[in-house]
């Protein structure tokens, strides 16, 4: 299995338009769904970000004339697993019980929430009984 490519914030943002879009965009319309968001977008900007996507094999392109369009080498759920492992890797060493400690004693969690992380518990299996 390939490694999945690091994104930064930014290009997390256009993944997010690429990943929604119902198959390959082009540039143009990228740029349109972006500033329709949050104005701002620069296409200069984000044309430098596409390639970046591409030099990282996050994306790939077509073009079709001189029109390219994009689509994702990688899933959202590959690149949200990335990030989470490699957050807890930096921020709590790897160690899952610190991490959740921190984000239970910051934010309330809804009786619905709640319910959710313990039938989550119940069905980890800890790791000395994992075989």
């Amino acid at each position: 299995m390939k490694p999945v490519p690091r994104v930064t914030d930014t290009e997390w943002e256009i993944m997010q338009v690429i990943w929604q879009a119902p198959g390959p965009i082009s540039a143009f319309e990228i740029i349109e769904r972006l500033n329709a968001a949050e104005p701002g977008w620069h296409r200069k900007t984000v044309r430098a970000l596409l390639a970046r996507l591409v030099a990282k094999q996050a994306l790939a392109y077509r073009a079709h004339g001189r029109v390219y369009f994009y689509y994702p080498l990688v899933a959202e759920s590959e690149c949200v697993a990335a990030a989470g492992d490699s957050f807890l890797a930096r921020v709590f060493g790897g160690a899952v019980e610190p991490m959740l400690a921190h984000f239970v004693g910051r934010h309330r969690l809804s009786k619905k929430g709640a319910d959710e992380l313990r039938r989550l518990l119940r069905e980890s299996k800890p790791d000395d009984e994992k075989a």
